[in-house]
């Protein structure tokens, strides 16, 4: 038990040369992170050392405690827009409470085990906001690009845009030139020499060049930010109240909630490459405590990192000292190289994070889910167009709420009741009979396709109700392909029989399956139907029914849904027919 809730059986089976295949792919890992983490911090709004502050703590701490074996924490691009909105509107010092509060709630989602229902997001929804993250994380490196003087940062994706454009006069030559240095570096180096960071020799070369050819041209690190200091901070108690917690709680659930799906979406892919199974509820608690203590030494909000998880296992990374280890690779670089960094330019971080959101647009599924003109096509747009112009708790909200609405409808539209009647000929039940005027005028057989739940039962209401003023006696429901039945669909099935025991008839069942069976016996509409009138096969009761016909209405009658109808139609003169509804007559209709 210490074992697993340690994590230690993600250990199982290691040895020296796992260890050295942990210790090439946490190095190469922690190189790719670096440049990273300063990325996402800046285009945040926060120094560029609280991204490397979070690399270094959430991964670590969230290697040692979370449910992947291979999964990378620390900041990432979809957290920008996020953390960029809450540092403008609250600060910096509030933007560390929310990341706390956040960590507490991720924590909680993981000790009340609901992890393995985050992991069902609707795919619109999730390529929805991520494509919209993507477009403004793009959208706001422009101006670093292009090395424009005297733009502001906003909030809203529009304003930001007419900003770009009313400040285009102000295009530096040099900051262009660098950062198309260094996205030619990092486009050439993904294409030819994949396993070598592209974005780290990017920024290497590009800076030596601005640093030789045009010093004190370009802004830099070091001239907008101030120095990179070489140590961790010491340990700061935020100051919580009761008044900040109730400020900050949509904030805070917005990160929690962005941090729980961007976690599990990157474990899923670790064991998708891999063919590893993690354990949802374990990564949730180890990204809430990763969450919980990281901003106390003022870092921002983590979660899995796709990309850097999939550069770990493609160098070799066997178990989460990898992700340990990258860690550590960040705090020696921090610890030993921090002044260097102040030279990096701008415009050199801005293909960086380019490159980023180019990578995480989902550019392909969207156009995929974009092309089936379907109905998640509709909420795919909707998350994306709330994304980008308004904010991502907006976009999600109003893209699961129409996920909803829309599968309702298709429910609706999928969930069926059809009157049948026996095709002796072919052993089975047909609507066609029906149609053809076959059916029983004593007995209505329907059968029911679909889960019977809040939006599904008005039609069978409406086909029972409807059966019953025409004077129908029994009544039975085929409920063989009705996989899920909720409260209302029992509630309707209750009103359903007092209408038929009102008008002295009776309900039968035939093939209902467990779920539905169970409801039912929990909430005693099982015995109100009575056991006996529950049936496995179709044939079963139909032999129960013919036993309660009204022979009388029997003489004279030329619909013949059943095979022994011609006789109950036309009854021997001689004699009274007897057991017309003998279960050897029926046996050759044995239906589901």
């Amino acid at each position: 038990m210490i074992t697993r809730l340690l994590g230690l059986d993600r250990f199982q089976g290691y040895s020296i040369g796992s260890l050295q295949k942990d210790l090439v792919a946490g190095l190469i890992v922690g190189i790719v992170a670096l440049p990273l983490g300063m990325a996402f911090a800046i285009s945040s709004g926060v120094k560029p050392e609280y991204g490397i502050y979070t690399t270094i703590i959430a991964g670590i701490l969230a290697s040692l405690i979370g449910g992947s074996r291979f999964a990378i924490t620390g900041p990432t691009g979809a957290f920008i827009p996020v953390l960029f909105g809450i540092a403008s509107v609250y600060g910096y010092e509030n933007l560390l409470i929310a990341g706390f509060m956040a960590g507490v709630m991720l924590l909680l989602m993981g000790l009340l085990r609901i992890g393995t229902i985050i992991k069902f997001f609707p795919k619109p929804v999730v390529i929805g906001f991520t494509t919209g993250i993507g477009v403004i994380i793009f959208s706001s490196q422009i101006s670093d690009f292009l090395g424009l003087s005297g733009v502001k940062k906003h909030e809203f994706f529009h304003e930001n845009i007419v900003e770009i454009f009313t400040h285009l006069v102000t295009v530096n030559v040099y900051s262009v030139i660098t950062a198309a240095l260094c996205l030619t570096i990092i486009i050439l180096m993904t294409k030819f020499l994949p396993k070598i960071p592209g974005a780290l020799v990017g920024l290497l070369v590009s800076t030596v060049v601005a640093t030789i050819f045009y010093p004190d041209q370009v802004a830099t690190i070091g001239s907008k930010f101030g120095g990179i200091p070489s140590t961790l901070p010491s340990l700061q108690i935020p100051q919580i109240n009761m008044d900040k917690i109730v400020e900050l709680m949509g904030p805070a659930f917005t990160i929690a909630m962005l941090g729980a799906i961007e976690s599990l979406l990157c474990a899923v892919v670790a064991d998708g490459m891999t063919g590893s199974k993690h354990n949802s509820n374990r990564e949730l608690i180890g990204q809430g405590l990763a969450n919980m203590i990281t901003p106390l030494f003022g870092g921002i909000a983590a979660t899995g990192a796709i990309a850097r998880t999939a550069t770990n296992i493609k160098n070799g990374g066997v178990s989460p000292l990898s992700g340990i280890i990258h860690g550590v690779v960040v705090l020696a670089v921090l610890l030993l190289l921090s002044p260097f960094a102040s030279l990096i330019p701008m415009a050199s971080m801005a293909p960086v994070l380019m490159v980023v959101a180019w990578n995480m647009s989902e550019r392909k599924e969207f156009a995929h889910i974009l092309m089936t003109k379907t109905y998640d096509s509709i909420v795919l747009l909707l998350t994306f167009v709330l994304t980008v112009f308004i904010d991502l708790t907006t976009a999600v909200e109003f893209g699961l709420v129409c996920a909803v609405i829309l599968f309702i409808k298709q429910m609706n539209s999928v969930h069926s009741v059809l009157k049948v009647s026996p095709d002796t000929k072919f052993n089975k039940v047909v609507p066609e009979r029906v149609a053809k005027g076959s059916a029983c005028p004593q007995i209505s057989m329907f059968t029911l396709e679909g889960p019977l739940f809040f939006a599904t039962t008005q039609a069978l209401e409406d086909s029972v109700s409807k059966e019953l003023e025409s004077g129908q006696k029994t009544i039975l429901l085929r409920m063989s392909k009705v996989p899920y039945l909720d409260t209302s669909g029992e509630a309707v099935l209750v009103d359903v029989i007092k209408k038929i025991h009102k008008n002295g008839g009776k309900l039968l069942v035939s093939g209902i399956r467990q779920q539905p069976k169970s409801l039912l016996e929990r909430t005693g509409s099982y015995e109100g139907i009575g056991a006996s009138h529950f049936f496995e096969h179709t044939g079963q009761a139909i032999n129960y029914a013919l036993t309660r016909l009204d022979f009388n209405k029997c003489k004279g009658c030329k619909h013949f849904a059943f095979k022994e109808c011609a006789e109950l139609s036309n009854p021997p003169k001689r004699s009274k027919l007897e057991k017309p509804n003998e279960p050897e007559k029926q046996k050759e209709l044995v239906l589901t």
